[in-house]
């Protein structure tokens, strides 16, 4: 666990969230500013500061990421209609926490902007 990392303390229970899903690789919470009706936010346990970090020891865990994703958009009623599923890597592409994070969005009609 990266102690200064706001993802890391999340799964270590010490910063609270409305957690909508964990098991032992993959948590999911509710983003605490949502930019549409739904909007989680999935995290591995495991810290990895970006998806640059990713090699192929951690294939098992891509392929839970996106599983959990798509579960949950069944879940939460979007899987039908669609949704987005974004993940940002390193600062020029958006990424705010250095904790690999997938943003699940949907509930409404999204942008087609992408930059």
């Amino acid at each position: 666990m990266a102690q200064e990392c706001v993802f890391c303390r999340i799964v270590a229970g010490q910063v609270p969230a409305t957690i909508v899903y964990q098991d032992d690789m993959v948590i999911a919470f509710r983003d605490v500013e949502p930019q549409a009706p739904t909007h989680l936010l999935l995290i591995p346990r495991e810290h990895v500061a970006s998806l640059g970090e990713f090699g192929s020891q951690h294939e098992g865990l891509i392929a839970q990421l996106v599983h959990v994703a798509n579960e949950l958009a069944a879940k939460e009623g979007i899987a039908e209609r669609g949704y987005r599923l974004v993940a940002n890597c390193g600062k020029e592409g958006g990424q705010v926490v250095p904790h690999v994070h997938f943003h699940l969005l949907g509930g409404r009609e999204l942008s087609g902007d992408m930059g």
